[in-house]
């Protein structure tokens, strides 16, 4: 096996800190590139919070904001993950990750290349297999869920979301309008169905309240400050009430995913 290999992951958010987590739990020195501004609303589960915070941990993983590519290893001897804001990857040549995965589930390629690694991986749609980049894993629930993709493309994006405990489009929350979002509840509150949770400051100084379809649990919300377009998607309610802890812990989707990309990693670095 390689000694010493980098694994590069672009991308903190919520599917990303999966499979982040699991290539850290078996052993591997990874190294998060990010953007200035990460716009996660599942933040308690997010590794890009550290972006803001300069720190923060999920399920015993502590992940540091550097600020330089020269302080990565520092972070490494503390059996921790750096992350560095670069969102165009600047720092990959320097770098030289033996595997590169796009975990930005940006929907399309925002500038990775099959050249940047000797193994690229892109999570979801946007991406071609053999193109783009070397291999895709699928993202979208049901039954092909985390398979990889040698050829083609990932199912394209739908813009509905995955259904949990019987409602799928209800349970995502966009903004209605421009401004600066500002939380009123956080995340693991109880609601009920057309309860406000935040509000928008337009430009013209009105706050225009964001209320929720369903009750439930929130499970995401995005963080106060951030600046919001109409269609933003800005919260998540999760139905089962039951299952508070849900978010404060990894997902059973990103789990999957994550165990792909590892079985990937794991082949390429033994081979």
């Amino acid at each position: 096996m390689k000694q010493d290999a980098l694994i590069l992951v672009r991308g903190g958010g919520d599917l990303a800190t999966g499979t982040i987590h699991r290539l850290w739990s078996a052993g591997l020195r990874v190294l998060v590139l990010e953007t200035a501004h990460p716009a996660a609303i599942r933040r308690q589960v997010s590794l890009c919070e550290a972006v803001y915070e300069g720190e923060t941990t999920v399920e015993g993983l502590r992940a540091v904001r550097i600020d330089t590519l020269e302080q990565a290893p520092t972070v490494w001897a503390q059996n921790a993950v750096p992350v560095l804001i670069d969102p165009a990857g600047s720092c990959v040549a320097q770098a030289k990750p033996e595997v590169l995965v796009d975990a930005i589930l940006a929907k399309k390629n925002l500038g990775t290349t099959r050249d940047m690694a000797p193994l690229t991986i892109a999570l979801g749609p946007g991406f071609t297999a053999g193109q783009d980049v070397d291999i895709v894993v699928e993202t979208k629930r049901g039954h092909r869920l985390g398979r990889i993709i040698r050829e083609g493309a990932a199912i394209p994006n739908t813009g509905i979301p995955g259904v949990i405990g019987g409602y799928g489009k209800e349970r995502v929350i966009h903004a209605q309008t421009e401004g600066i979002f500002q939380d009123v509840r956080k995340i693991g509150d109880l609601v009920e169905a057309g309860e406000i949770i935040a509000q928008i400051r337009t430009p013209e100084g009105k706050s225009i309240p964001v209320t929720t379809q369903i009750g439930g649990i929130l499970r995401g919300l995005l963080r106060s400050g951030y600046p919001v377009t109409p269609g933003f998607k800005v919260a998540d309610v999760d139905p089962r009430r039951e299952e508070l802890s849900n978010c404060f812990l990894i997902s059973d989707k990103s789990r999957c995913i994550a165990g792909s990309v590892l079985e990937l990693v794991c082949a390429q670095l033994w081979n």
